[in-house]
C-alpha cells in the first residue's frame, strides 16, 4: 500500500517544498495539490460534502505552481493533481503543462482530475455546466492525443482542431496515468472509458463506504473489457486508520491518503509522524512504506 498526503496550499499554509521534503524523508510517495480557480459568492450547487466551503478553497494556489516548486526539492516523490478541474482548462495548454511538468519532474507525474461541482466557477470560465462531462471526455482524448502524435489533430463538438505540432511530450510513454475522480457510478464509468484510474468519493448525498463499491467498480471494468488489475484506485480524505485502510489494502487498493490541513509545519508535521506509524503498521516495517 502506497501513502500520499494532499493541501491545499495558501498563502498562510506550510509551502510545498517544506511539506514535499517532510513528505519525501517519511517515506510518503505523492504529494496531491487540488484546485478552484476562484470562488464566487453566488452559488447554484451545493458543496458535495455537505457544509460551506472552507477558507481554503477560496485562497488556493495554482497546482501546476506548487507542483513544480515541490518537484523541485525532491527526487523520489511523485507530485499529482487532485483534481485538477479539466472543463475549467483550455486543452492545448493543460496538454503542455502536464508533459512540462513531467520532464520537470523526471517522470513523477500522475494527473488526477475531475468534471467539477460549482456551476458558478465553471460558467465564469465559459463552460455550460449541463454538457461538462462530453466536454471532459473530448478534452482528455485531444490531450492524449497531443502527449501521443508528432501531427496531432482531434475534431468533436467541444475541442476541435487540426493538425499541429506540440512539445515537449511526457516524459512516461505514453502519458501520465490519468486518474478520475469523483462519487460512483458516473466517475467510475468515467475512468473505465477513458482513465486509468479511479479516485471514489463518498458524498453528503450518498455516503455508501467505499469498500463496497471498490468491488463493483472492479467488476464494471472487467464488463467493459478492460483489465481491472491495471486500473489504479486512489481514496483520498482519509482518517489515520489502521484497521479500515488494511480493509482497503485487501481489497487491493492503491494508495491512500488524508488531505492536511492548511497549516504551518508546527501543525502538520505531527500529523505526518502519526501517519508514519499508520504505514508501518499497514505495511509491516519501514523498510515496505
Amino acid at each position: 500500500m502506497k501513502f500520499g498526503a494532499s493541501m491545499f496550499f495558501t498563502d498562510y499554509s506550510m509551502t510545498p517544498t517544506a511539506l514535499a521534503r517532510a513528505l519525501e524523508e517519511r517515506g510518503f510517495d505523492t504529494l496531491w495539490a487540488p484546485e478552484h480557480s476562484h470562488i464566487p459568492l453566488s452559488r447554484k450547487t451545493p458543496f458535495p460534502l455537505g457544509s460551506e466551503l472552507p477558507k481554503r478553497y477560496y485562497d488556493v494556489m495554482d497546482p501546476f505552481v506548487t507542483l513544480t516548486a515541490a518537484a523541485a526539492v525532491t527526487t523520489r516523490l511523485r507530485l499529482a493533481t487532485g483534481v485538477c478541474l479539466i472543463t475549467q482548462r483550455d486543452p492545448i495548454q493543460t496538454a503542455k503543462l502536464v508533459a512540462s511538468i513531467d520532464q520537470v519532474s523526471g517522470g513523477r507525474f500522475l494527473f488526477g482530475i475531475g468534471n467539477g461541482w460549482n456551476q458558478d466557477e465553471m460558467e465564469n470560465h465559459g463552460t455550460d455546466f449541463s454538457s461538462r462531462h462530453k466536454l471532459a471526455r473530448e478534452r482528455v482524448e485531444a490531450m492524449k492525443a497531443i502527449w501521443t502524435e508528432a501531427s496531432a489533430e482531434y475534431h468533436g463538438e467541444f475541442v476541435d482542431f487540426g493538425p499541429m505540432a506540440a512539445r515537449p511530450k511526457p516524459m512516461q510513454a505514453p502519458h501520465p496515468k490519468i486518474l478520475i475522480g469523483g462519487a460512483f457510478p458516473y466517475s467510475a464509468r468515467r475512468a473505465v472509458r477513458y482513465g486509468d484510474g479511479w479516485m471514489p468519493q463518498v458524498t453528503a448525498s450518498d455516503r455508501t463506504p467505499l469498500t463496497e463499491l471498490i468491488p463493483r467498480f472492479r467488476q464494471m471494468t472487467a464488463e467493459a473489457g478492460r483489465d481491472p488489475a491495471a486500473m489504479q484506485i486512489v481514496i483520498g480524505a482519509q482518517a489515520p486508520d489502521a484497521a479500515l485502510i488494511e480493509r482497503y489494502q485487501s481489497l487491493e487498493v492503491d494508495m491512500v491518503y488524508p488531505s492536511l490541513p492548511s497549516e504551518t509545519a508546527e501543525t502538520i508535521l505531527p500529523i505526518l509522524d502519526q501517519w508514519v506509524g499508520v504505514m508501518q503498521q499497514v505495511n509491516g516495517s519501514p523498510d515496505q512504506v
